[in-house]
This record gives C-alpha cells, structure tokens and sequence, in this order.
C-alpha cells in the first residue's frame, strides 16, 4: 500500500511539472506569436505610408523583394485600382516578378524602362546614416541595380531593423554575391588575418544559397563598425565577387513601422 501510494505521489508530482512545462511552454509561444504579429503590423504601416507618399500617377515603380514588400503590393494595387492609376513596375526577384503579376499590375523591366521614378525596398538592417544591409533573401545584386536607376529609393522596414550602427539588430553579416567557382577563393581572401570570419550561407538543405542570377551567397561577418563605403569597395574588387549587400548613400528616405503603431521616418543627410 505504501509503495502505492508512493508511486501515486510520485506521478502526482510528475504530472504536475509537466503541466508547468506545457504552460511555460505555451505562454512562450503565445508572447513569441504576440511579437510576430506586432511585427507583421509594423510592416504593413511602413509599407503602406512608403506608397502613400512617394507613388503617384504615371510612374514607374522599381519593386523590392522580401517580406514587407508584400504590404507594399497590397497597398499599390489597392491605390492603382481606386484611383485608376497609371503605374508600371520593374521588379528585384523572381518573387517581385510573381507579386506583381498576381496583383494583376503592370510589368515590365529595365530594357523597356531604364529609369524609374521611385523604388521602394524592405532591408535586413538601416543605420543611422541610411546604410543598409540587404541580401539576406538573395536578391542584392538585382536590389542593388534597380536601387540604382531610381530617382528615389525609399526603404520600408519594422522596429527590428532599426539600428543605430549595423550589426546591432542584424547578426547575419553581409551577404556578399559570388560567382560559384571563385567561392572557396573569396572566402579566403575575406578570412585573411585581420579580417573578420565568413561563414558560407546555407539553405535547410545544407547547400549553398543560390541567387536568381545562378550564383552563391557568402555572409561576411564583421565585428564592429567599419567605413562602409571603403568595405563595400574593397570587397566589390576581390575576383569573382558579384556584388554586396552594403547599400550605402542610395536611400533617401526610410520608414519604420514601430511597436506603438506609429511610423518613424529617417531621411538622409545628403543625397
């Protein structure tokens, strides 16, 4: 009766810690859901103000890849149809390419449209001087040369993406484009004494990212702050490299959709 009565304590008590487990358990994934919503939110505010206030009639609209432009496809389909808009957009991705199409919207690309009004683009981590880090979805070197034909590039992001200095928020590095054969090579080259590690980005199946422009991805992580632009430049020459995910002085304007509901604006300094 005892050892009875023992294993029933004991069971009890099991019982009752894995009760405990389940319920730290569920408030985890009930906060870490609330901060994935709010998050979701936050986009969609910077998102939409970034098409409120810099797309208007007869433009063409560079469009970015990533998470956050989705809101921001919503929000032009929705003017374009309203309003009767006459808009035509050049998309960064594959991904870009199928949002438009789906929205029922204009597309076109840079041989027919060389110079676009606005390009509007989510990114992975914004500094206080507009430096950006972009890439971390692959899409950089198509980002980077749609960025480059806008006569305004606006950035849209979430309160996570907001850093005073990169690599507070952002602990990925910089995705750096690589042709495939000069990988091993680049990475070297970037690994040297003095310089910080590498590390080559993988996808869930354990092989390498690989762009729409059929090359990989390396990530670059730094340590500290750097000159971005003297960075960006003496990476852009290493053989083989394609490109960066350092964006520096191109935006002109960011907006962060914030944890209160509100949206900060950043502009830069000169442009």
């Amino acid at each position: 009766m005892i050892v009875v009565v023992g294993r029933w304590v004991c069971r009890t008590k099991l019982a009752g810690f894995l009760s405990a487990e389940t319920s730290v358990k569920h408030a985890c994934f009930q906060s870490h859901r609330a901060a994935s919503i709010m998050a979701e939110e936050a986009k969609k505010l910077a998102a939409y103000a970034a098409v409120d206030n810099h797309v208007q009639n007869n433009q063409v609209v560079g469009v970015g890849s990533g998470s956050t432009i989705v809101y921001a496809v919503d929000r032009l389909a929705d003017r374009v149809r309203q309003e009767k808009l006459n808009i035509i957009c050049v998309p960064t991705s594959f991904q870009a390419r199928q949002l438009i199409l789906q929205h029922g919207l204009t597309l076109s690309d840079l041989d027919r449209h060389p110079e676009l009004d606005v390009a509007i683009d989510g990114a992975d981590e914004v500094d206080d001087d507009l430096t950006l880090i972009k890439g971390g979805g692959g899409c950089l070197t198509q980002e980077k040369i749609v960025a480059g034909c806008a006569k305004h590039f606006v950035v849209i992001a979430d309160f996570r993406k907001d850093s005073k200095a990169l690599g507070e928020q952002w602990k990925k590095g910089i995705p750096i484009e690589v042709i495939p054969m000069a990988y091993v090579p680049v990475s070297r080259m970037i690994a040297r004494p003095g310089n910080s590690l590498y590390s080559l980005c993988l996808s869930v199946c354990q092989g390498p990212v690989v762009t729409d422009n059929s090359n990989f991805i390396l990530d670059w992580k730094f340590e500290q702050a750097q000159n971005w632009k003297e960075v960006n430049t003496a990476i852009k020459m290493i053989p083989g490299v394609v490109e960066t995910g350092l964006f520096v002085g191109m935006a002109e304007r960011a907006y962060f959709g914030m944890e209160d509901g509100s949206v900060k604006t950043r502009n830069t300094t000169v442009h």
